[in-house]
């Protein structure tokens, strides 16, 4: 079956391209292994030069890449230019610090010398998302690169023009033939390449279902895996908080990307004395905002990736309203051409409802009153995720609590969750397992390799 591109802001089909065949596959799975035997003994200073030869490549091209992750999958085109930014500032970052996360680490032991050194693995196949095509897929490569492994990108379906001219980009900045390169294979053919001696890891950010087939095939092969999966993030306001800041951020922490986003805040729980003003605040700035043509610089909501997505959102919500929730505004698929969802606000939301156990991956928001920041805490952690969580609180005590007590891999005071080079990236319960970014992301697919000498 054609990997078929599709404008979801129009519903035409832009391209089609034809999934790779068996000899095609084992063709760039040798590549890739030649490759990483030249490219392990490379220096970091040699690393670092084609990096930043990438970044400048980004930033020379930004309006040209971001228009066809717009084309792709409906992103807000100045997202898109923000997105492709920032993957330029990553390739920087990894650039000027891998070396540094990598140097030994010398031990004081009864050895006349000991320490550890990080040594690349070799090939890691990356299973990316489209919701950030870019960003997902270089804040891996970037520092994999670095430390001296090769990347096999094996993207999603539905951005096959994205993946394609990532490993383009590579190319172009000098990196030699295998050292990155792009899989156009289907779901099916993911499991032979976990499965190939050739491929050491896998690292994927997906679904759930995604993440525990791939950690299982990558776990039976004894294989490492990293998994950044779904998350139903909390975002928590206490009565000391900014009022205006802390609403003008929930609005855009629950609708950035046309709340495409894992970090995404989902669930809001509302301290009881400014619960009415903030719910009503909130449900009139999400009614107010303007959907159209993400190519429009007016425009605040695009279109969802897909229409199976668009289908799986209305789902989610018809049956949270079913199960007793009251639907504030929207709730409503938009007809007409394209995959566009109505801004939407639930509150009594049923714990057993999808909107209250699952991940809501479109402009959904539900939201919750809370008594004090010890109920927000038992409310926010009653999930089976654990990625980010927000918590906008000016008492120097609540800061200290959420900090401490709220179950995520990353807590963000008054601020709304983000993704930073300079910080580790990942969750914990069923968000997954590892971290991207920071020193830690780096470090993941090295050995860590113990050298002891008497």
């Amino acid at each position: 079956m054609p990997i078929a591109s599709i404008n979801p802001t129009t519903g035409e089909k832009l391209k089609e391209f034809s999934p790779f065949d068996d000899a095609e596959i084992e063709k760039r799975l040798s590549r890739a292994e030649s490759a990483f035997r030249k490219y392990r003994r490379t220096t970091f200073t040699y690393r670092s030069e084609l990096l930043h030869a990438v970044s400048e490549l980004l930033f020379q091209e930004k309006k040209r890449f971001a228009k066809i992750i717009t084309l792709e999958m409906g992103k807000l085109l100045r997202d898109s230019v923000a997105e492709i930014e920032k993957c330029a500032r990553g390739c920087q970052f990894y650039a000027e610090n891998g070396e540094r996360f990598l140097e030994d680490e010398v031990a004081q032991t009864d050895a006349a010398k000991s320490y550890v050194e990080f040594q690349p693995l070799g090939p890691v196949l990356a299973i990316m998302p489209w919701n950030f095509p870019f960003w997902q897929v270089f804040r891996f490569a970037a520092p994999a690169l670095m430390s001296g492994n090769v990347a096999l990108l094996k993207h999603a379906s539905n951005v096959p023009q994205c993946a394609r001219d990532i490993e383009k980009v590579f190319c172009r900045a000098g990196f030699n033939d295998g050292v990155f390169q792009t899989l156009l294979i289907e779901p099916d053919q993911v499991e032979k390449v976990i499965v190939d001696a050739r491929v050491k890891a896998v690292t994927l950010t997906g679904s759930e279902k995604a993440g525990s087939a791939v950690a299982s095939t990558a776990a039976r092969e004894i294989k490492k895996s990293v998994l950044e999966l779904g998350g139903s993030d909390a975002f928590i306001v206490m009565p000391s908080a900014d009022f205006e800041s802390a609403l003008s951020t929930a609005v855009k922490a629950r609708t950035i990307n046309t709340g495409q986003s894992c970090i995404a805040a989902k669930r809001f729980m509302i301290a009881d004395q400014i619960y009415d003003e903030f719910l009503d605040q909130f449900v009139a700035r999400m009614r107010a905002l303007k959907i159209g043509d993400p190519m429009d610089p007016a425009t605040q909501i695009g279109s969802l990736a897909t229409e199976q997505i668009l289908e799986g959102v209305h789902d989610q919500v018809q049956k949270t309203i079913a199960a007793g929730a009251k639907l504030l505004t929207g709730g409503n698929r938009i007809h007409g051409p394209g995959f566009f969802y109505e801004p939407t606000v639930l509150v009594d939301v049923p714990k057993e409802s999808p909107a209250y156990r699952e991940e809501v991956f479109g402009p959904v928001a539900s939201i919750f009153r809370v008594r004090n920041a010890h109920n927000a805490i038992a409310l926010a952690n009653d999930t089976t995720f654990g990625l980010g969580s927000s918590a906008w609180t000016n008492d120097p005590e609540e800061q200290e609590l959420f900090a401490s007590d709220l179950d995520a891999g990353m807590v963000f005071i008054n601020a709304m969750v983000a993704s930073d080079p300079r910080l580790p990236f990942g969750g914990i319960k069923h968000s997954g397992f590892g971290r991207e970014l920071g020193t830690a992301g780096i470090r993941e697919f090295t050995n860590a390799k113990t050298i002891w000498i008497s």
